[in-house]
């Protein structure tokens, strides 16, 4: 046996850590951040470093920067007490050390009158200590700090040494690593860590000696280099701000490119540029379109809301006195912009429809066949989901509208201007077919068919688009699983998380009533009967079930703070219906706290375990009155008999809370039960009308929730 005690050592020093490259593409940044963060924190974990201390980590297009403070200067030393023979061994009669004793004294390098004696639960047992000196830390980051490097993720890496030498997402230039005031020497990419870095490219000098993190980050802003992209932001809104001010207009929002930005510069400055109005003609997503992904620049918008024709850049300088970057910039976006009418005014030549037959040519999936094969499957997908909502009384359900909607949907994806802005996808499609004189429910449900994209975002505005964007999510996620393209780990090549999360976000935002298992069952159909045929067996259908029921259990608990059990429970009771799941997560929230419902919870799982035990003992078999042998079988079970049909009545009317009452009203003879009866008679007939009973009891009042699903506390 081994015991191990960490000696501290009080002394604490900073870490400083500098990987520079070649310029970084920005959206990689923040996740290259958490990389090196984790990875420093993973390592020095398993070197028992990792206590007190904290890791800060930077970045910018040309930097990777971690800052560790309160590392201990030398490992703790590790004592350990390793058990050897019991005493009565060790020793002999008269107490002198036996043979035994000897060697273990010998095994363990220490002197034999060094070794002791430990009661243990087995009695008294030699032992002896051991003590295994920790290394310094400098030593430790001189081995960890490369394989840190090297494991950061990155999706694609470069070699610039030769196929076996260092990998990174772009060459690394220079390595700074100082510890306690001094250089750290540790080696990467044919580098040795050092006290230089760099500064801006064009505004700071190329070698600056530095000495410690405060130093670092102070001379490096003096030589155009802002070291956290928090200072970068808020100098990037500050600017905008002002500018937007000055200006008299208000910047278009957009939170994802403000973060962008603030990683694409290391002294970002914002500057203003304006374009010729008569591009104003366009629609507005297509200026913000092509300002914002191929630029990078904020649009902004009059006071009424109309796009005014003026732009803010930021750019990786401190100033533009001369305007020369403003005209640069100016130059590009008339040229984009050109572009962008061109392609606007040549696609219409044709109707939207007639890109249609050109989807041939569009590969969605290489056995699942083409994009002109998805839409037809998305047809009668949408059709069965339009037809189904009328039926249940959502009369501005149109089946005509939504097989026309899903018709066009996808023929954008041949049109030049989504060839050349692919973020805009539907979007045109939209747009053409609202140009073009379609109704406005046609063309509003093609704009809005991809939405939405995740949980925050806004789903389709009419009940034509739910159908044409649940009807191609449900084609995706059922014809992948059909080929076995799954969803695994961080690979998810076709967003089928994504989809099926949108599938569940539109169907309880929109409260629309939809069957999951019917719904997948016709994706299914519909993937046999068209293009290309495929069948599937059980197994991939009720995976696919799973799958849809695992991303809607995730919006219940984390979107709807449900709790883990309760979604267990509904969902075992056999829940299909999400909005009707949702009314029932709320009944159960609303009572499970009442003074008779969590007791009968606990007395429904041990109905569970004993069921479970006894097998299929009650299968088939009658419950007989007459073998009730007490008053607590026979009140059980009268009550039973008298509150179904109660709780029946209340669940067809959808009263859950109320039904549960009824269901919370039987703890007393439950309790009763239990107290009173032996389930596992010694009479073979009388202990199966007992199983029998409690079968009955279970199935007949778990058709909202299963309460045996429910922890005692309410939660799992």
């Amino acid at each position: 046996m081994k015991r191990s005690v960490k000696k501290a050592e009080e002394r604490r020093a900073e870490l400083l850590l500098e990987i520079g490259c070649e310029e970084i593409p920005a959206g990689m940044l923040p996740r290259a951040e958490e990389e090196l963060r984790s990875g420093i924190e993973k390592l020095l974990t398993a070197e028992n470093m990792a206590d007190c201390v904290s890791v800060e980590t930077y970045s910018a297009p040309r930097r990777l920067t971690a800052w560790v403070r309160g590392l201990r200067t030398k490992q703790a030393d590790l004592v350990s007490e390793v058990t050897g023979p019991p005493k009565s061994v060790a020793y002999d009669a008269v107490g002198a050390p036996t043979r035994a004793a000897v060697s273990f004294a010998e095994k363990q390098g220490v002197a034999l009158h060094d070794v002791y004696c430990i009661q243990t639960q087995k009695g008294e047992y030699l032992a002896a200590k051991q003590i295994k000196r920790g290394r310094s830390t400098e030593q430790i980051l001189l081995d960890i700090l490369p394989r840190v490097i090297h494991d950061i993720y990155w999706p694609k890496t470069m070699t610039w040494t030769g196929l076996s030498g260092a990998r990174f997402i772009r060459p690394v230039r220079w390595l700074v690593g100082i510890f306690d005031g001094k250089p750290l020497k540790f080696k990467f990419a044919e580098l040795t860590g050092g006290t230089e870095t760099a500064g801006h490219r064009f505004l700071g000098a190329s070698r600056i000696r530095v000495k410690s993190f405060a130093d670092y980050e102070k001379k490096l802003r003096a030589n155009g280099v802002i070291v956290r992209a928090s200072a970068r932001r808020e100098k990037v809104e500050k600017e905008l701000a002002a500018l937007a001010k000055k200006g008299s207009y208000k910047v278009h929002e957009d939170a994802e490119l403000l973060k962008l930005v603030s990683y694409l510069s290391e002294y970002p400055t914002v500057i203003e540029g304006k374009f010729d109005p008569a591009f104003l003609s366009l629609p507005d997503e297509i200026l913000i379109t092509v300002m914002r992904g191929h630029q990078k620049y904020f649009a902004v918008e009059k006071r009424g809301g109309d796009l005014a024709p003026n732009f803010l850049a930021v750019i990786n300088l401190d100033k533009d006195p001369k305007g020369l970057t403003r005209v640069g910039h100016e130059k590009v976006l008339r040229a984009r912009f050109a572009d962008a009418r061109f392609f606007w005014e040549s696609d219409q030549k044709c109707r939207l429809a007639d890109y249609l037959p050109k989807l041939e040519r569009v590969t969605y999936e290489s056995r699942l066949g083409s994009y002109k094969d998805k839409v037809e499957r998305m047809r009668a997908i949408a059709r069965w989901l339009a037809e189904q909502w009328f039926n249940l009384g959502l009369v501005q359900a149109h089946v005509a509208e939504a097989d026309r909607a899903t018709e066009l949907a996808k023929c954008d994806l041949a049109t030049e201007m989504v060839r050349e802005f692919t973020e805009l996808q539907g979007v045109v499609g939209g747009l053409y077919a609202k140009s073009q004189g379609e109704p406005e429910e046609v063309a509003d449900a093609i704009y809005d068919h991809y939405l939405p994209v995740g949980l925050d975002d806004p789903v389709p505005r009419n009940l034509t688009g739910c159908a044409v964007a649940i009807a191609d999510k449900l084609d995706s996620v059922a014809g992948c699983f059909a080929v076995g393209v799954v969803p695994s780990g961080s690979s998810d090549p076709f967003a089928l998380r994504r989809a099926a999360l949108g599938i569940v976000k539109i169907v309880l935002e929109k409260k629309l009533p939809l069957s999951l298992s019917l719904a997948v069952s016709q994706a299914l159909k519909v993937l046999l009967t068209h293009a290309p045929k495929k069948s599937v067996t059980p197994e991939q259908e009720a995976q696919i079930l799973d799958f849809l029921r695992d991303r809607a259990r995730y919006v219940f608990r984390e979107k709807d703070g449900f709790e883990y059990d309760e979604v267990n429970a509904v969902f075992r009771a056999g829940a299909d219906d999400l909005v009707d799941a949702r009314k029932r997560l709320e009944a159960l929230r609303a009572i499970r706290k009442s003074k008779n419902f969590e007791p009968l919870t606990v007395s429904f799982k041990r109905i569970r375990k004993i069921l479970e035990k006894a097998g299929k003992q009650a299968e088939g078999v009658h419950i007989q009155t007459d073998l009730f042998e007490g008053d607590a079988e026979r009140t059980l079970f009268a009550s039973m008999r008298k509150a179904g049909p109660k709780v029946e009545e209340q669940k067809r009317a959808g009263h859950y809370k109320e039904a549960l009452e009824v269901i919370a009203s039987l703890r007393p003879e439950v309790d009763r039960f239990f107290e009173q009866v032996m389930v596992m008679a010694e009479n073979e007939a009388v202990k199966k009308n007992r199983l029998a009973l409690l079968s009955e009891l279970l199935r007949e009042f778990s058709t909202i929730a299963d309460f045996s699903e429910l922890g005692g506390e309410g939660k799992n």
